[in-house]
């Protein structure tokens, strides 16, 4: 399925601010919500790397800045 260019996928975002993409016609999995971007695979992806600039998660950001949850 993820290998399909003709499934509508959705970008999907976790808390730890790490972005995938799910298809469209699936429920979200536990953990994930929607990133407000859905389409065509390789259209997500772009999104996604123009929105995911920093790989490393939230809770590793927030511990080298030294801002504790």
């Amino acid at each position: 399925m993820f290998d399909r260019d003709d499934v509508i996928f959705q970008v999907v975002v976790n808390h730890e601010e790490q972005y995938s993409i799910w298809p469209e016609y699936k429920a979200i999995p536990a953990g994930w919500r929607a990133a407000g971007k859905s389409g065509l695979k390789q259209e997500c992806l772009e999104f996604i790397e123009q929105v995911w600039t920093d790989m490393r998660p939230l809770s590793l950001r927030q511990q080298m800045d030294g801002v504790t949850a």
